[in-house]
């Protein structure tokens, strides 16, 4: 296993929810990562630009630009988080979009548990490339 803890999950048990919810965490820490590495800068603008690239319309477009790329059982857990029955659709969010960002998290999160850390920064990597709308400054 290749994460930062000795523990496993059985990741077939896990609801696309609880994927979504260990997901979000490792998209933001590759983000964070990425905009750190790259140039020292006031913490506002890590935070102002690490927001537009985790909010859910980035994460959105980025999935819809890579998925050819995804394998058939990455497809079918991104559509399982897709079309979880989330709560409360946040405002600044459509409700599309929202549902793409939560199958995108549910797919790093299930990679990250089955501890395919390689796979999980080819598919970042590949969204980064075709981001049209937010860059990495």
């Amino acid at each position: 296993m290749n994460s930062l803890l000795e523990k496993t999950a059985d990741v077939s048990s896990l609801s696309p929810l609880t994927l979504a919810f260990m997901g979000d965490t490792v998209f933001d820490l590759l983000v964070r990562s990425e905009l750190i590495c790259e140039a020292n800068r006031p913490v506002k603008d890590l935070h102002s630009t690490a927001s537009k690239r985790v909010c859910a319309k980035a994460q959105a477009d980025g999935i819809r630009s890579i998925m050819p790329m995804l394998t058939d059982d990455e497809l079918a857990v991104f559509k399982r988080g897709r079309n979880a029955h989330t709560g409360a659709i946040p405002k600044h969010a459509s409700s599309a979009d929202y549902h793409y960002a939560t199958g995108l998290e549910s797919l790093f999160g299930w990679l990250y548990l089955k501890g395919e850390t390689e796979r999980i920064r080819e598919i970042f990597n590949a969204i980064k490339e075709t981001d049209e709308g937010v860059k990495y400054e």
